[in-house]
Order: C-alpha cells, then structure tokens, then sequence
C-alpha cells in the first residue's frame, strides 16, 4: 500500500483549500476569496483500494506583520520539512514576483519530492503559463509539473495518480472512516469565521478570532455559546451592523452550516468581544487555537 503526508504549500489564495476538497471530494477547509483564510495546518484522509494519502493543507506563506502570521508560516514551513512528498501551489494568473523569492528563500522543500501545481491554469494565457513554467523549471529541475483548475476538479485524479508513484510503500495512519484530524469544535469555529470573512471587507477579516466558551451536546437542541474576537472597538461596530443586522445574518447561515455538520438543530449564541493587539499576544493565539507547536 502506497502512504504517507503530504504537504500543500503556497502563497495565501492559490487555492490549496480548495484542491484539498477537491480531493476528499468533501469540504473539511474553508474556502474565501481572502488572503489567509487558513489558520492552521487541516489534514485531509484521502484512501482507495491500494493507498492512504495524508494532505496536509497550510497557511499560505507571506511576509508577517504580526506574531499571528510568524505562527501561521512556522506551522507550513515545520509540515513542508517532515512530508513524504510536497506540493507547491503556484497561482498560473500572477507573475513571478517579490513575493515569490520571498516563499522559495524561506521554505525548505529539498527534503522530499517536490510536485508544482500550477493552479487557475485557465485564468491565464499559455505563453505566460511556460514563461512562469520555466522560472521554476530553472529552480528546481527535479520537480514534476501538473496544471489544475482546482475548482472545476480538472486533473485532480491526475494529481492523485502522480502523488502516489512518488510516495513509499507504507502503513494505514488512520482508521476507516476519519475524514480529517480536525474535531467538531474547530470545524464550528472555522464555519462560524467562514460565514464573517464572506461577509466583510478590508482589514477587518485579518483582525478576527473565533473562542467557542461552551457546547451542551446533549441538549435539544445542542447550545453553543462563541465569541467573535476583534481587535478594535470600531471592527466590534462594523461585525456587529446597522441594528444588528450583520451579526444575526452571520448567525444564522453559521447555525444553518453546523446544523448540517453535526445531524442536530442548534441554538448559537455569539457575541463580540474587543482584545486589543491580540495577534501579537502569545497567550492569546494559544487561547484561540494559533500557536505554533513544534513536533
């Protein structure tokens, strides 16, 4: 049986979220159109009849500008160093840039084989697709090369196929029917930040933290008490709405959405909560789920 972890690496919004759901054919990450909506490292359980694949799903490289985005890269960078296989994800519609030089400088990736996965290949045109082909051709000349439109699953199964020959003969790392590591409390939080961040704009998302206090599971409906976390008393004002029309529309399309993922009716209570300069308080980003562990 081929198995072992790999990795999803890459830029924020180059898609890796969505090529690991495209994947388990199932939405275990959430998936927004702003940069650094995954937090935290999601491995996704991929099996069929020869193989058990562990993708691991990461948060997008960047330069930090708070100790929150120094925790978010250290998680990738310690994923990218113990994989059995690595996926850099390009995004095929943006040149080579700054940016670029940046990720490749800080990121090792020489441990393991590395696949490049030029995703979005059909936003851009096929001379600049080989121009930015052969930059990275010229960097590492061992890779493999795949090109995706991961929301429309085009070569997904490709992807799939190609992971396989270059992974190990190995063991079964987790039992028939897991899906992914992460517990319902962080798929409710993630559900629940998901719904927010389609909701706002600017630098609002970036400021947000999702604290679930309590969950009766047993009760009738299953009770749910969390707190939106912002930064400011002015993001407290802007999540919160025009009477409070923000907050109650992100409440109930969160209820709706954990509803769903638990089989039961909810009841979510959320309120708003300001801890000023949170992203940069080590006790806090362990509080809310963001501090790098080392293994």
């Amino acid at each position: 049986m081929k198995s072992g972890f790999v990795t999803l690496l890459g830029h924020p919004n180059v898609g890796k979220s969505t090529i690991l759901n495209a994947i388990l054919n199932k939405k275990v990450a959430i998936v927004t159109d702003k940069s650094q909506t995954t937090r935290n490292t999601i491995k996704g359980i991929y099996r069929d009849e020869d193989s058990q694949i562990i993708f691991i799903d990461t948060p997008g490289i960047h330069k930090p500008h708070a100790q929150l985005g120094v925790e978010m890269n250290n998680m990738a960078f310690s994923s990218a160093h113990s994989a059995d296989v690595n996926i850099l994800v390009v995004d095929s519609s943006r040149p080579y840039g700054v940016g670029d030089d940046f990720l490749l400088e800080h990121l090792d990736i020489n441990s393991a084989p590395l696949v490049i996965a030029f995703n979005k290949i059909d936003l851009t045109r096929i001379d600049k697709a080989e121009e930015l082909k052969k930059i990275y051709r010229q960097k590492f000349p061992q890779s493999e090369f795949i090109d995706l439109v991961a929301s429309e699953k085009f070569n997904i199964d490709s992807l799939i196929e190609l992971v396989k020959k270059l992974l190990p003969e190995g063991p079964e790392y987790y039992p028939e029917g897991e899906i992914t590591d992460k517990d319902n409390v962080f798929q409710i939080k993630e559900i629940i930040r998901e719904k927010l961040l389609k909701m706002l704009r600017d630098e609002v998302p970036h400021c947000v933290a999702i604290y679930v206090h309590n969950i009766e599971w047993e009760s009738e409906p299953v009770e749910i008490i969390a707190s939106i976390i912002v930064e400011k008393a002015s993001q407290k004002g802007i999540i919160i709405g025009a009477n409070g029309r923000t907050i109650k529309t992100i409440r109930e399309r969160s209820t709706h959405d954990i509803a769903k993922l638990l089989g039961k009716p909810v009841d979510l209570s959320i309120e708003v909560k300001v801890r000023e300069n949170w992203r940069n308080d080590d006790n806090l980003l362990q509080a809310y789920g963001y501090k790098y562990k080392a293994n």
